[in-house]
């Protein structure tokens, strides 16, 4: 079995999904802000070695919570889906603002379990997705839990993960969960 750093090496394009609990202390609802400039450097010298790199982020209800003051873990599904409204925009700035130090440009892609099931919204979604990759963008995707509602309950991004890993036929995913 090859370890990681052969896997990398050999990989052109690499998927890496990120769970919430590593953006986001449970506790304080604090960033993590030193778990997140480390990952971006690691991101960066993955390009600079010619490497795409895809981020899958979790954190948007988490981050829009904590805007919110949904302190609760009991919260309704309408207050999951307007904290994910208001967070997400927080989370892609996130991902820009640490990356942005590495001079890479982010992109935000919201998905919902159908564009990558319909044929048609399946090749839009990897023709965006390949077309940021080939402009040297990290395109940092996450469910559109706005609009899903099954997701939000019972899943999670790392079915997303591998999804888009067979979408734009990337040799590696790593998932940090």
């Amino acid at each position: 079995m090859t370890n990681l750093t052969e896997k990398l090496h050999r990989a052109s394009s690499i998927v890496i999904k990120i769970g919430s609990a590593l953006l986001v202390d449970q506790k304080t609802s604090k960033i993590k802000s030193d778990w997140i400039e480390s990952l971006c450097k690691d991101i960066a010298l993955l390009k600079s070695s010619g490497k795409k790199v895809v981020l899958v982020s979790s954190g948007s209800i988490a981050i829009g919570k904590k805007i919110l003051k949904l302190n609760s873990n009991l919260i309704k599904l309408e207050e999951k889906q307007a904290a994910a409204a208001v967070g997400q925009g927080q989370l892609v700035q996130l991902w820009a603002r640490y990356l942005a130090q590495h001079q890479i440009t982010a992109a935000q892609i919201l998905l919902a379990p159908e564009d990558t099931e319909t044929r048609r919204r399946h090749l839009n979604a990897r023709a965006t997705i390949k077309t940021l990759l080939n402009l040297g963008v990290v395109p940092v995707v996450n469910e559109n839990d706005t609009v899903t509602t099954y997701e939000i309950r019972f899943g999670d991004n790392d079915r997303l993960a591998a999804r888009v890993t067979g979408m734009i036929s990337a040799n590696l995913l790593i998932l940090l969960s």
